[in-house]
């Protein structure tokens, strides 16, 4: 029998969406799903860090992943006029895809500079290890669609996850650094269920 890909384990919806988040989604979300792009942000929450990223790289395509339609109505509502719906000048760069990152990443010919993984959910009791997304098999998915001199830069502020990442890591032919990188905050990173002073980040290179 055929190995089932891990799926994504996160709710898909949350509370209920405001009037213009539904028109948004049901609207705009179809007009800016990605095909190709030089950035990719995966599992995005509400879209602080893709924001930025779009702002800092205005002549680069940044595409944002994310299963959680909540958080896809925040960002979406965070890019666009409120008045008239229509994406703002400086996040027309920003392409979408609200779904698992894994069904885009087979159909996509994108080599990326850059691919961001920031805050994932880190499953700490044992039972759950199997549903974390940073595995071997995930990391090397990513890097075929890595451009030859491009980084995954990943980011975690649960230190037993950070460790069992870098095990990963040591399965892949990827090299690791540790870095000390100073990011947008975003509120994933505020909320810290894990209670640490500082996120460690991580950036993977062929």
């Amino acid at each position: 029998m055929e190995k089932q890909e891990i799926r994504t384990f996160g709710r898909r919806h949350g509370k209920k969406l405001s009037m213009r988040q539904q028109t948004l989604i049901d609207e705009l979300l179809p007009t800016l799903c990605p095909e190709n792009g030089d950035i990719l942000e995966i599992g995005f929450g509400a879209g602080e860090h893709v924001r930025d990223l779009a702002h800092n790289n205005p002549d680069k395509t940044i595409i944002g992943a994310e299963p959680f339609m909540n958080g896809v109505a925040s960002l979406l509502s965070s890019i666009t006029d409120p008045k008239t719906n229509r994406l703002l000048d400086e996040y027309k760069n920003i392409r979408i895809w609200a779904d698992d990152v894994r069904d885009f990443l087979r159909t996509t010919d994108s080599k990326f500079v850059q691919i961001w993984v920031l805050h994932p959910d880190p499953w700490p009791k044992a039972r759950h290890e199997k549903r974390r997304l940073l595995s071997a098999e995930f990391l090397n998915t990513l890097s075929k669609n890595l451009a030859p001199h491009g980084e995954i830069i990943i980011g975690t502020d649960h230190w037993e996850y950070f460790d069992w990442i870098l095990e990963q890591v040591k399965l892949t032919k990827l090299t690791a650094t540790i870095a000390d990188l100073d990011i947008i905050q975003t509120r994933y990173q505020h909320k810290n269920k894990a209670g640490t002073e500082n996120p460690k980040y991580l950036i993977l290179r062929h």
